[in-house]
């Protein structure tokens, strides 16, 4: 990725260009030392002065009202405010009016910001003041006072937040008078410029001791010193302020997008190349307008210009399906197997890869803006949206429909979430989200919200990042000093015991500071590095073949693999993979290559047991899920087996509770837990169990008698035929 350079022959303005700013991704507004307004058409190269300011106003920061007020919603900005050097800010028509003129600071007003909603203004200046203003300009409050001169501010994502300078120092304060301030050393010269990103939330600041984390490039215009800067609405250019004069303009070219073993690459403004590594391939993609945003997933290249969107199969670059586009800056493209997502200022539009609209999701106090790929998930059948007002909840959508999914139940976390990520294969039913919380906790459950409430279940802590692969459901993520492979996440629900057998793991102190997982695709892993860097991993390919083989229900293939593998990772994953899918015997073997010998005789006990009911309620059980393994049996009528199971468990209470309600086996609950007392030399407290104790005679001849009949008529049930094969619920 580089910036291409384009510079006027002749400089618009006689003196040095103070500040810059955009309307439209197209248009530009500069203001300079020689008084003059000039407004810049890209599209014609034309400039045209706009106003010329009185001679005792000089220019020192531009900043637009926001397109977006509320619902309202403009197609370019009509207004701006200009700060000045004599303690003023003005509010300027976009025809060059100056509307109003207000006194701010003593000495120059260095920085001038609207919030997000354009409801108020915040200034700063060589007085050290930081004043909040309404959108007509009358004073609201004084937030801050200093000894030292603020030279930038900027409003937090919500617009309830503050971000100003203080020598070498940063200030977050929020508007709220008693709320807590958060000040930091972030360089070792003066701060000279500060900016906060509404979507991923980071914070950039410029100073005096010329410090930065890595150049993607570097080019040096002949304009003299750069006073201000400023990207497109779009992000795809940006302007800066010379020092001679000159409005020197840059487009981000040499963009690069892989997948698999094709490479494109961005090469001029409206030019895409395709080269296939395989065989050097090389094709030209031409656009009528400037190329936007682009994604390659799923062997189909997404990419939206600035009127339509374009969508390329890989198989044929010469014929791409287009459509207009609503609104023309995408900010965000999600690719699943069998659609695509797009998010623009308007919406979320879901659309297949022929073209077809499929759904637009919405709900209340939507902004589309701040939404990025950590807070925005698609799979073939659901989307995933994190709410940016209360950061604990996610939605989630029916891909189809656009509705709420399930019962409409929202999924609902106990601290603010981070980032989100859906798995992308198997059944609807079995679709899982993980997601990382702000206490870099990772966690995983259920999309499906139907009635009773699904269970969020800790796979890892300190994780920094995630991704699923897009050919079968292992999860990879960045695990404080440790890459980390998740080969089959969904034994947390099957037999948590095993889960760290599941895992790969390697060292990722070589990826430096706060890494980022680009992509999943196959077995093949890309992370960005804190210095923009790409570095590629390679996992096993063997997981995903032993996925693929269980989604075929191919079980015979699956243990010849493991056997021929060798790893414990496999035979591991192959337990959990058996036992969720009901495939007892295969769990045998599994669980005995890994010496799990309490499992296996677990295994060959519930293969022994007469009905098809206990088998699924012991699986159930062996899956640690008690609640539904009792259900099971008191659906099929088999209470004393549901007394039972709560007996081997010590849950007394329940044993003693179900035998009351269903008026039988009480004597028997009662007989086991006086032998349990005795076996520790204790006496009975539950005034329950002294109460119905009362006057009855333990009888162990009775109570096995009554115990063998209960097992027979279980037996006899079962003996109509039916298949005594392992038997199990699926999670």
């Amino acid at each position: 990725m580089r910036l291409k350079i384009s510079l006027s022959k002749e400089p618009k303005h006689q003196e040095l260009v103070s500040c810059v700013g955009w309307t439209t991704a197209e248009e530009l507004y500069s203001c300079s030392d020689d008084h003059q307004i000039v407004k810049w058409n890209l599209l014609t190269s034309e400039t045209s002065l706009i106003v010329k300011l009185p001679d005792d106003i000089y220019p020192i920061d531009l900043h637009w009202f926001p397109k977006s007020l509320g619902i309202k919603k403009q197609t370019q900005a009509e207004s701006f405010v200009l700060t000045s050097s004599d303690g003023k800010f003005h509010l300027i028509s976009k025809l060059g009016r100056v509307e109003k003129s207000v006194e701010a600071h003593c000495g120059a007003v260095l920085a001038g910001r609207w919030n997000y909603e354009g409801t108020a203004l915040v200034t700063v200046g060589e007085d050290g003041q930081v004043k909040i203003w309404s959108k007509t300009g009358m004073l609201r409050s004084t937030l801050a006072q200093q000894g030292t001169p603020v030279y930038s501010v900027a409003w937090g994502p919500d617009s309830e937040k503050v971000l100003y300078t203080a020598g070498k120092q940063l200030i977050i304060k929020p508007l709220q008078p008693n709320a807590k301030v958060l000040q930091w050393k972030a360089h070792d010269g003066i701060i000279l410029k500060v900016d906060w990103n509404s979507v991923n939330d980071l914070i950039l600041s410029a100073g005096e001791d010329c410090k930065y984390k890595w150049s993607y490039a570097l080019e040096k215009p002949n304009t003299g010193s750069i006073f201000n800067i400023a990207w497109s609405i779009d992000g795809t250019q940006i302007a800066g302020a010379c020092g001679n004069g000159h409005v020197v303009f840059a487009h981000v070219v040499e963009q690069r997008w892989e997948w698999k073993n094709f490479q494109v690459t961005l090469t001029k403004r409206r030019t895409m190349q395709v080269r296939n590594v395989l065989n050097d391939a090389v094709d030209l993609l031409e656009f009528r307008d400037r190329v936007i945003k682009a994604s390659l997933n799923h062997a189909h290249l997404v990419v939206s210009t600035s009127l339509q969107c374009y969508v390329f199969s890989t198989k044929n670059w010469n014929t791409p399906l287009i459509f207009d586009l609503k609104e023309g800056t995408v900010s965000l493209i999600l690719q699943a197997e069998r659609h695509f997502l797009l998010v623009d200022g308007g919406g979320i539009y879901l659309h297949s890869y022929e073209g077809r609209f499929i759904s637009s999701p919405k709900f209340p106090g939507m902004r589309t803006d701040i939404l990025n790929a950590q807070t925005v998930s698609l799979s073939n059948d659901t989307i995933a949206i994190k709410d940016k007002a209360d950061e604990k909840i996610i939605f989630l959508f029916e891909a189809s429909t656009g509705k709420p999914l399930g019962d409409g139940k929202l999924l609902s976390h106990k601290n603010e979430i981070s980032e989100i990520a859906l798995d992308q294969k198997g059944l609807t039913n079995d679709r899982k989200i993980a997601f990382i919380d702000k206490n870099r906790d990772l966690y995983i459950t259920s999309v499906k919200r139907f009635g009773k409430e699904e269970q969020i279940i800790k796979l890892g802590t300190m994780v920094h990042t995630l991704a699923w692969c897009d050919t079968c459901n292992i999860l990879c993520g960045i695990q404080d000093t440790r890459f980390t492979v998740w080969y089959y996440p969904n034994t947390i629900y099957v037999d948590r015991d095993i889960l760290p057998k599941t895992l790969y793991e390697r060292d990722a102190s070589e990826y430096s500071k706060n890494p980022h997982i680009v992509s999943f695709v196959g077995n093949q892993v890309t992370i960005r590095r804190a210095d923009g860097s790409l570095v590629h991993i390679s996992i096993s390919p063997y997981p995903a073949i032993l996925h693929e083989y269980v989604s075929s229900s191919k079980w015979e293939e699956a243990v010849r693999l493991c056997r021929f593998v060798k790893e414990q990772s496999m035979w591991a994953c192959l337990a959990a993979m058996a036992v969720a899918n009901r495939d007892m015997v295969t769990a045998e073997i599994a669980y005995a290559a890994v010496g799990e010998i309490d499992k296996v005789r677990y295994i060959n006990a519930i293969k022994d047991l007469p009905s098809r009911e206990s088998k699924m309620a012991h699986i159930l059980m062996f899956s640690g899920n008690i609640q539904e393994a009792e259900t099971v049996l008191l659906q099929a009528g088999l209470v004393y087996q549901a007394i039972q199971i709560n007996i081997n468990l010590y849950n007394w209470e329940r044993a003693l509770e179900l035998a009351v309600k269903y008026k039988t086996h009480v004597d028997t609950v009662l007989a086991y837990r006086q032998k349990f007392l005795d076996t520790f030399g204790k006496q009975e407290t539950n005034k329950r169990y002294l109460q119905y104790a009362e006057g009855l005679q333990i009888d162990w001849e009775k109570i096995k008698a009554k115990i063998e009949m209960e097992i027979t008529k279980e037996r006899d049930r079962s003996s109509s035929g039916q298949s005594s094969k392992s038997v199990g619920l699926k999670h």
